[in-house]
């Protein structure tokens, strides 16, 4: 069942988990010890700014940047953090 990602959590990369560029494909990759995800713009985007920031700090960054719809950017946002958690590679504290 998949969790519930509430407002105020502070998504970040799980231990042993890298957020880093591919030298041979210039990509955004997540690194850990079990392999490489590579990661869309989005995902990439959403990632780089799991550093303590709340779900909602990180949305209304997003929003600022991207001049989107904060309802459907939540959304996105929530269905990427909760893909990345069903697959151990973020925490939320």
């Amino acid at each position: 069942m998949p969790i519930e990602i509430v407002d105020a959590a502070q998504p970040r990369l799980a231990k042993g988990v890298r957020l880093q560029t591919d030298s041979a494909t210039g990509k955004s990759v997540l690194l850990f010890p079990e392999g490489i995800v590579e990661l869309n713009e989005t995902a990439q985007e959403i990632l780089s700014r799991c550093n303590g920031r709340t779900f909602n700090e990180i949305v209304r960054a997003l929003t600022e940047e991207y001049d989107s719809d904060i309802a459907a950017l939540a959304a996105d946002v929530r269905e990427t953090l909760t893909d990345l958690h069903q697959r151990k590679l973020i925490e939320l504290i």
